[in-house]
């Protein structure tokens, strides 16, 4: 039996369902597991995650299809106008999303149903729901296995997250390559891979999620969007977009070394070079592409947010927000983030520290690479 269809077999006998859907997912499945068998190093640990990881996402790729097969009706939710968050990771973003996440009349996907979207929540029980406490352990189980991440990527089973997981569900998601050494498979998702099926998918997860469960009003948040915007523009053609934005040399070396935390259970040899050289690339594709993007008649789509004055105070950047929006910054909404700002202080875990130069990473390099992007969107340099 080869690895697809042993792999396959497993989904279907974990979950006693057998329809896929579209077969399109496939050409990921056989570039990640190839990828991954060959180039990623892994240990015994490793290769339990790496065949876990898939073996879990084709098994909700499973249930999302068993809801549809059995409720045609979900297809007929809409997604109208989401608010993405965008721009390179770490430069704030997490901490905007987590905001935006906190005013009651709009929607986010949170770590629990983004990690167990079925059965589709709902809205009587959404906040007592028994997949909860089941994340909690989970997180707990994270934070003894890279106990950085709390410094880096502070979270609860509540808390506002990417859609990455879910864009894993097609196989085409930069969440791989944050977790294993799979250059071959990166190369592919960055300059060859179309992520329109992909979106359509994460599309048919957000219906699944808003079905019985409002308000449905996203805000949705991943640096991926930068690199795919093109596929991602044609899914979501009525989306609007916060961009935020940070020193590069404060970013790129930090992401690396997020990774660096990520990769060490998985591999007795973590290969830093490859983890400085890939987020390199992302960043430079990123932000060339959405360059592009705004330059061809999308420019009044986007609301742009810079790191420090966001992070000394954020409450005049949102009120911005909003009238950006065309909706209203309720007193109830910013009560409410202000409340989780003042519990959730930056640094909370300690503060993350890493050194660049053991990624392959310079900073004047940085600059000078990035300059095309620090000049057109007036960001600061130095530390913050």
């Amino acid at each position: 039996m080869s690895r697809i269809s042993d792999l396959l077999d497993k989904a279907r006998g974990a979950t006693g369902l057998d329809d896929f859907g579209d077969p399109g997912f496939r050409e990921g499945l056989e570039r990640l597991v190839e990828s991954g068998d060959r180039e990623a190093r892994l240990n015994d640990a490793g290769r339990a995650s790496f065949d876990g990881q898939i073996v879990m996402m084709l098994m909700k790729r499973l249930e999302v299809e068993d809801w549809y097969a059995r409720h045609p009706e979900i297809d007929e939710q809409e997604i109208v106008a989401p608010l993405m968050v965008l721009g390179l990771p770490r430069t704030g973003s997490t901490a905007l999303h987590c905001l935006l996440g906190e005013d009651p009349a709009v929607r986010v996907m949170r770590n629990w149903e983004c990690m167990n979207p079925c059965p589709p929540p709902e809205a009587a029980t959404y906040h007592t729901d028994p997949r909860i406490g089941l994340m909690d352990e989970q997180m707990r189980q994270r934070d003894k296995l890279t106990p950085r991440m709390k410094q880096m990527l502070p979270s609860t089973s509540i808390t506002p997250t990417e859609d990455q997981l879910t864009m894993g569900y097609d196989f085409k998601s930069q969440f791989f390559q944050a977790t294993f050494r799979i250059p071959s498979y990166a190369q592919w998702l960055h300059h060859e891979a179309d992520l329109e099926p992909t979106f359509r998918y994460v599309k048919r997860v957000l219906k699944l999620l808003q079905w019985r469960c409002p308000p449905r009003r996203w805000r949705l948040k991943n640096p991926t969007y930068s690199m795919f915007i093109g596929a991602l523009d044609k899914v979501f053609p009525d989306a609007r977009y916060c961009m935020t934005h940070r020193d590069v040399a404060n970013v790129i070396p930090s992401v690396a070394d997020l990774y660096y935390e990520l990769h060490k259970p998985n591999t007795d040899q973590p290969d830093k070079l490859f983890m400085g050289a890939i987020n390199l690339e992302f960043g430079m594709l990123g932000m060339q592409r959405m360059i592009a993007f705004r330059d061809a008649g999308n420019e009044h789509r986007f609301f742009d947010i810079h790191f420090a004055p966001f992070q000394k105070d954020p409450f005049p950047t949102l009120a911005r927000l909003y009238d950006f929006l065309g909706e209203e910054f309720t007193p109830e909404a910013e009560a409410r983030m202000r409340a989780w700002r003042e519990n959730s202080p930056r640094d909370k875990h300690g503060r993350h520290e890493y050194d660049g130069a053991d990624f392959g990473l310079n900073t004047a390099d940085l600059r000078e690479q990035f300059r095309y992007y620090t000049e057109r969107f007036d960001v600061p340099l130095g530390k913050d």
